[in-house]
């Protein structure tokens, strides 16, 4: 190239600077055009589609193209706002500090009832004490349709109150030709939990590892039980592993035990471990600290002495103070990884909206599990084994799906600027729906203001049965939530646990429709698009229903000409042998400007929307 065209060429380049702004192929292809005719027309001058510069102009264009939404597809994943890949929403949920969990499982108050003879006291007739069991945690029942439920309780039908009477309520069952009473039926009422117990060991070998982890074989773990080693070390589970104590329930065994059942007592815990649930496989993998189980370490600090780098050659000063940083893991700061033993896990798994089984339909025993007192006779065992059995007068409730996705990115928006503690109502809500799976799980929330108390909250919550449909939250439910609740409130603050008011509509329209349409067709697809937008996976408690968006669904559908009138009508008691909620609501009074308003801590739900949505065509 002369010098003249050089000094052309860069002239040009002077004048016509290069674009960097260009996102798509049209623009890329533009641009390098643009270029290619500015400072290389002398080489080549056909950049038409079929011909080479026109190739290269395409390939070059395609790959800006390609990097180009590569460039803002990995930006957005950054962001949980804008993140679409699972693995991605993922990693940002865990970041936000949000603990992943499965399905929930379901509880359920179980009446367990025995048969037992007599004993003769100064008082009278009474059961047999020494004939009277223990029925032991672990004790496995199923419903009559499959699911298995855990005792998560002793009950111990020998227990007295402090003034010597059963703690065990009891009845006559059979009496002798006196009137005298020969058999008495006891009962006790126990906490069950669905799901599965299961039990898995790890060998592991005796090579030190950091940070070690374990996978579980199970999907869908509710709970871990226990995690202990060959030399009977207890390994508890903490939030993050620089937590080095952990409350622990024991039996209160003092005469107050019929006020306070449990004592809370603080554990130092040098073997933790953390857990964490996968989306993507199901699978819980267990990770332990990075403390050497094999060395002595009762440092609360290390000594920099011990782990400093050694120096080498024959010198008699240093410029700088060196340390070894890994050998500053080997601490047990974190908690101890185990090495050279055995670990074995005791896991519960299962849950889901099914577990939710009605009332009554608990009645079959699968695994009793007893403790007699020393010296009852294997007959007496045997015969009061046999007379076991029991029923669940009440549903079971908090058997809940595992959040998806949107959900799970709902909640970490509004968990990831809180602490470990519940300051603001998001933080409230957040710390509800993120409760470990094993306590039940609450479908909705509703907060708001105390008024006869500045510092109470009023938090309304709402379950769902098996079949989807609201029910109120069981009390062992209300228990759960305020216990778990409890350790990240403030002092000052209070929490009352209401059940949420379930009030139950009906959608009552008539429509125009056009001349060319079906009418029962037409009717069919409306009702098929209210069903679709009143789901009730749609509402929150206190959500106003807007008359005007179903409205807006009937005339979108095909075949509707007009709409004549859309009426909400309340739905209680039975109707129709449908088992309607008692709640009721005046609508009337309620409907304003064309938005039914909810009272506080009420949600709006279709129960029967094959039967409560009803449609009629003109």
């Amino acid at each position: 190239m002369s010098k003249s065209s050089k000094n052309i060429k860069d002239k040009l380049i002077q004048k016509k600077p290069r674009s960097y702004l260009n996102r798509d192929f049209n623009s890329f292809r533009s641009e390098l055009l643009d270029y290619s005719r500015t400072h290389y027309s002398d080489k080549i001058q056909d950049f038409s589609e079929a011909s080479m510069g026109g190739l290269f102009l395409d390939m070059a264009a395609y790959v800006g193209d390609v990097m180009s939404y590569y460039l803002d597809h990995q930006f957005n994943e950054l962001d949980l706002e804008t993140a679409v890949e699972d693995k991605n929403i993922e990693k940002l949920v865990r970041a936000a500090g949000v603990k992943i969990s499965g399905a929930a499982p379901a509880t359920v108050y179980v009446d367990f009832f025995i048969k037992s003879g007599f004993e003769t006291t100064s008082q009278g007739r009474r059961p047999k004490t020494s004939d009277l069991p223990i029925i032991k945690v672990g004790t496995t029942v199923s419903s009559n349709t499959g699911v298995v439920f855990e005792l998560g309780e002793d009950l111990d039908f020998s227990k007295k109150k402090a003034d010597g009477r059963l703690i065990a309520s009891y009845s006559i069952e059979k009496t002798d030709s006196s009137g005298l009473p020969t058999e008495y039926l006891l009962k006790l009422t126990g906490i069950c939990k669905s799901g599965k117990t299961a039990e898995e060991t790890f060998v592991i070998g005796d090579d030190y590892k950091q940070f070690r982890t374990i996978v579980l074989g199970s999907e869908n773990i509710t709970e871990i039980i226990s995690v202990t080693d060959t030399e009977r070390n207890e390994y508890y589970e903490v939030d993050s592993l620089t937590q080095d104590v952990v409350f622990k329930k024991v039996i209160n065994t003092s005469d107050d035990s019929s006020l306070v059942s449990d004592n809370l007592e603080l554990l130092p815990a040098p073997f933790r471990f953390i857990s964490t649930a996968s989306r993507q496989t199901g699978k819980t993998t267990i990770r332990f600290g990075s403390g050497d189980a094999s060395t002595l370490d009762d440092d609360i600090i290390p000594d920099p002495s011990e782990v400093s780098l050694p120096l080498f050659g024959s010198k008699n000063t240093m410029k700088r103070f060196s340390i070894d940083p890994n050998a500053l893991l080997k601490t047990r700061t974190l908690g101890v990884s185990p090495r050279g033993t055995k670990i074995t896990v005791r896991y519960r798994a299962g849950g889901g909206l099914s577990h939710n089984v009605g009332s009554e339909s608990i009645r079959s025993i699968k695994n009793l599990i007893t403790k007699f007192s020393s010296g009852t006779p294997s007959s007496t065992i045997s015969s009061v084994r046999a007379s076991v059995f029991i029923i669940n007068q009440a549903p079971a409730a908090g058997g809940e799906s595992e959040l998806t996705l949107g959900e799970l990115k709902s909640v970490a928006l509004a968990h990831r600027n809180s602490q470990s503690r519940i300051v603001t109502k998001q933080d409230l809500i957040s710390r509800i729906y993120t409760m470990p799976a094993n306590f039940g799980r609450v479908f909705r929330v509703g907060i708001r203001s105390n008024p006869n108390n500045p510092l109470s909250t009023i938090v309304a919550i709402v379950s769902r049965d098996a079949s989807g449909s609201l029910i109120i939250s069981p009390d062992t439910l209300k228990e759960n939530v305020a216990e778990y609740l409890n350790e990240f409130r403030l002092i000052s603050d209070a929490i009352d646990i209401v059940d949420a008011r379930v009030l139950n509509v009906a959608v009552k329209y008539s429509i125009i429709v056009d001349s060319i349409s079906n009418k029962e067709l037409t009717i069919q697809k409306v009702n098929s698009e209210l069903k679709r937008y009143l789901k009730i996976e749609n509402f929150q408690i206190e959500q106003p229903l807007i008359i005007s968006d179903l409205i807006n669904i009937i005339l979108n559908t095909p075949g509707v000409m007009s709409h004549v009138s859309v009426d909400i009508i309340g739905m209680s008691g039975n109707i129709s042998n449908r088992e309607y909620s008692n709640e009721t609501f005046n609508i009337i009074s309620n409907l304003k400007k064309g938005v039914l308003m909810v009272p506080p801590g009420s949600i709006i739900e279709v129960k029967y929307p094959d039967d409560d949505i009803i449609g009629s065509a003109e």
